[in-house]
């Protein structure tokens, strides 16, 4: 069940959707994406909440600007897209249920997080050190695969 007209987040869902994410609205479009993918994989679960807007989703685009960085970007919405929200919350194990929360994923496994606690309260540019802190360890390439290139 939604909680907010649609006409509210809309701007909310854009603001991921235009930098690259893919929004999962279903619980099976979670899974299509996540249950087998052996990628990194950066799992947003959106908000209407104010560190959501002036420091998570500022954060992310700012720290995926840049290379290395996660294969894939994946958002749900929390509040709206319940469905969707909590079969991802299922793939972030050891994690209780956090919105905002920002979630990197490689082998199908939490490697990082970003929790609500984590967000709250800091600047969009130390959430964005903290992500590409992750990205540089997580989504480098291997220096194996490069030398067979």
């Amino acid at each position: 069940m939604a909680m907010y007209p649609e006409d509210l987040l809309r701007p909310m869902r854009e603001e991921l959707r235009s930098i690259g994410f893919n929004e999962l609205r279903t619980g099976q479009e979670v899974d299509a994406a996540l249950k087998e993918e052996k990628r990194t994989a950066l799992v947003v679960v959106n908000s209407v909440c104010g560190c959501a807007a002036g420091r998570a989703r500022p954060a992310i685009a700012r720290a995926i600007s840049r290379t290395p960085r996660p294969e894939l970007l994946y958002t749900v919405f929390a509040g709206q897209d319940s469905e969707a929200t909590e079969r991802a919350r299922g793939y972030f194990t050891g994690y209780g249920a956090s919105s905002p929360s920002i979630t990197l994923m490689r082998d199908g496994k939490v490697v990082f997080m970003l929790e609500r606690t984590n967000i709250e309260g800091r600047d969009p540019s130390a959430i964005a050190a903290d992500l590409t802190k992750a990205f540089d360890q997580f989504c480098s390439v291997p220096a194996k695969a490069v030398a067979s290139n």
